[in-house]
């Protein structure tokens, strides 16, 4: 076919020099698309490096301490945030610090510095447990638990273990009571229209359901096991703070106190800080942090793992059973 039939030799001219255009232009796109390719697999490949270097490292540490054979210093273990397991004031965690200050000749007494708002009782009662066990092995060590902006529920049970217990004025102390929380759905199922389907075995195997009606004989066992743990809480307390505690008839709650209030309730031996505790108290104001302290990775995994079930606890309207 002829030029004349395309319409001309100029505009084929123009034609092919617009086709050679596009793909040259095709051919610098895909250049660039290959450079970034291999740009972004160096850096998967090297965040997979980061990630495989952190497996072989200790998933903890703890700061070392100073050099000087004989040399004596207060430990310091931090109680940061809601006590469960899995976090970093999980009992795993705590127990670690604790048995590392235990154990170094060298810890003259040792601070547990608390700001947590409580959490869970199994969590909360295995540190509570171990701080007595440790103190039984070594009766020279004096645990002191020091709370800062709060120490409520699940932290005053850890704090309750310890020989004595400082705040500051304004700290939020006590709170010593027990819940379990749910929603109830099944009014709205009704007016919706919905009907849902649930299937179980065992007569009380789906209390917990938000969508379904609450079952009375399972409401008051309920009940009764909530008051247990909460037993079992203020005798924890009344152990660990004895004749040091006043008789006010509020006291086993749940209501929580300032500091200055807490001090004359007997829930807190005095008014002071983590310095205050080594300087004056322990003798030794060089403080050593035994906090356990998760690698990146672990962090990253376990925020990951815990930020999904906690989605899944709220869209259910499950909040568990808590101290706080």
């Amino acid at each position: 076919m002829s030029d004349k039939e395309w319409g001309g030799g100029a505009s084929t001219g123009e034609d092919r020099r617009l086709i050679e255009k596009l793909l040259s232009g095709a051919l610098v796109e895909q250049r660039r698309a290959r450079r970034w390719g291999v740009f972004f697999k160096l850096m998967t490949l090297l965040w997979l490096f980061a990630v495989a270097g952190s497996l072989f490292m200790s998933s903890r540490s703890i700061v070392p301490a100073p050099a000087g054979k004989g040399e004596g210093y207060t430990a310091l273990i931090e109680v940061d945030g809601v006590i469960a397991s899995g976090e970093q004031a999980g009992a795993d965690n705590i127990v670690g610090g604790l048995r590392e200050a235990f154990d170094d000749p060298n810890v003259k007494g040792v601070i547990l510095r608390i700001n947590s708002p409580g959490g869970s009782p199994v969590q909360s009662g295995y540190i509570y447990d171990e701080i007595r066990r440790l103190k039984g092995d070594r009766d020279d060590l004096k645990v002191y638990a020091v709370i800062v902006d709060i120490g409520a529920s699940g932290a005053y049970y850890i704090a309750s273990a310890a020989d004595e217990i400082y705040a500051d004025k304004a700290s939020l102390v006590g709170s010593i009571g027990a819940y379990m929380a749910s929603f109830g759905l099944d009014g709205v199922m009704d007016k919706v229209g919905v009907t849902r389907r649930f299937y179980k075995s065992g007569d009380f195997k789906g209390f917990s359901d938000p969508f379904q009606p609450e079952d009375p004989v399972a409401a008051e066992h309920i009940k009764t096991t909530v008051a247990s743990i909460h037993q079992q809480f203020i005798d924890s307390v009344k152990l660990g703070r004895g004749d040091r505690l006043s008789d006010d008839p509020l006291l086993y709650s749940g209501l929580i106190w300032s500091g200055e209030q807490a001090e004359d309730l007997g829930l807190v031996d005095g008014l002071g800080s983590s310095s205050y505790v080594a300087r004056e108290l322990i003798g030794e104001e060089m403080i050593v942090d035994f906090t356990p302290q998760l690698s990146p990775f672990e962090r990253f995994a376990r925020q990951l793992g815990m930020g999904v079930m906690h989605t899944m606890v709220n869209v259910l309207g499950l909040d568990g059973l808590s101290v706080r």
